[in-house]
C-alpha cells in the first residue's frame, strides 16, 4: 500500500545520510517513477527532501528539518520487529517478512542481532488458520462480504457478514462484524468457519462499536461451583486461575470455588481432570456427571 510504502522511506531517509531512487526502488520493489512521485508526495506533505543530480547524488533530508536523525530507539525498533513477527507467524504471505526486512535495512545500526521477544501467534493447525486470516484480511481492506458456514454449540450454519475486526484473544483468532442472519454484531471464531470465501459483493461502512471483549462480557460469571482437586493438578489451576483460587484442606485437597459461565462448559472442564476432581456445589452438577460416569461406563463395556 502507499501509505506504507511512504512510511518506509521516511524511515530509511531519517536513518540514512543519503539514499538514491535505484536502491529505493528495489528495496521497496517498485519502479524509479514511483518513487520519484512517492517523494513529490513527500514534499508536499511538508518534509523538505533535497535532491541531487548526477554522481554522487541521490535524496536527504536537509539538515535543518532536525536535530535527530533517529525516529526510533534500538528498543522501539525491536518491539515493532517483534510485533511483525507475531504477524509473520500467522501470515500466509511474505508481507509482514518484507516488510521486516526495510525496517532492518533502514535500522541496521539501531537493531542487535540478538532478538529477546519472539511471539508466535499460529496454532497447531497454521496450514488451515493462515489462508483464514488472509481471506479476512482482504476482506476488510475491500469492503467486501464474508460467507461461511458456521459450527456452534447450537448447531451449523451459513453466515454473511460485514468483516470490521480481525481479533487475536484467549488463544484464538476471531472476526468481529455485523451478521445478516442476526442483524447485529457478532465474533466469530475462525478455527469454527469452513468454506470460507470472500465474496465480490461489497458494503458501505456503518457506525462500528469497538467489541467489548472483557471476560465479563464474553464469559459472563452466575454459575457458582464449588470443587475439591487432588494436589497433583495444583499446577492447572495455578495456570487457568492464578496461585489464589483454591484453599488446602486438612487432607492436602484443594478447595476451589468460582463463578462460572454455565453449567454445559463447567462440567467440560471438569471432566478433563477425570478423578482428580469432585463436584461439591452445586448438586445439580454434581448428580449430572454422576450419570454421565455411568453412560461412559456403559460404552465402555
Amino acid at each position: 500500500m502507499k501509505i506504507d510504502r511512504l512510511i518506509g522511506i521516511l524511515s530509511v531517509l531519517l536513518q540514512k545520510e543519503q539514499t538514491t531512487a535505484p536502491e529505493l526502488a528495489e528495496q521497496f520493489e517498485v519502479s524509479r517513477r514511483t518513487i520519484n512521485r512517492d517523494i513529490d508526495a513527500l514534499c508536499r506533505a511538508g518534509i523538505p527532501i533535497a535532491s541531487m543530480q548526477g554522481t554522487g547524488g541521490g535524496f536527504r533530508i536537509m539538515d535543518g528539518y532536525r536535530m535527530d536523525r533517529t525516529v526510533l530507539s534500538s528498543k522501539d525498533v525491536q518491539v515493532i520487529l517483534a510485533g511483525l513477527r507475531s504477524l509473520d507467524s500467522v501470515s500466509g504471505s511474505r508481507y509482514y517478512s518484507q516488510l521486516m526486512e526495510k525496517i532492518q535495512s533502514g535500522s541496521s545500526r539501531f537493531v542487535s542481532g540478538r532478538d529477546s521477544v519472539l511471539i508466535d501467534l499460529s496454532a497447531w493447525n497454521r496450514e488451515r488458520l493462515a489462508p483464514k486470516i488472509e481471506a479476512v484480511q482482504d476482506a476488510i481492506e475491500n469492503h467486501r462480504l464474508l460467507r461461511f458456514v458456521y459450527y456452534a454449540p447450537s448447531g451449523e450454519s451459513e453466515r454473511e457478514i460485514e468483516p470490521y475486526y480481525l481479533i487475536f484473544r484467549w488463544s484464538s483468532w476471531y472476526v468481529w462484524g455485523w451478521c445478516h442472519a442476526r442483524k447485529d454484531f457478532r465474533l466469530f471464531k475462525l478455527n469454527r468457519m469452513d468454506q470460507l470465501r470472500e465474496t465480490e459483493q461489497t458494503f458501505e461502512g456503518r457506525q462500528v462499536p469497538y467489541p467489548d471483549l472483557s471476560n465479563e462480557t464474553v464469559f459472563p460469571g452466575g454459575y457458582q461451583v464449588k470443587v475439591l482437586f487432588a494436589p497433583e493438578v495444583k499446577w492447572r489451576l495455578i495456570e487457568e486461575f492464578g496461585p489464589d483460587c483454591f484453599t488446602e484442606t486438612e487432607d492436602g485437597r484443594l478447595l476451589f470455588s468460582t463463578s462460572y459461565t454455565d453449567p454445559e462448559s463447567f462440567l467440560t472442564w471438569i471432566l478433563t481432570f477425570g478423578a482428580k476432581a469432585e463436584i461439591l456445589e452445586p448438586a445439580e452438577a454434581r448428580e449430572t456427571l454422576r450419570r454421565t460416569a455411568q453412560e461412559l461406563k456403559e460404552v465402555y463395556e
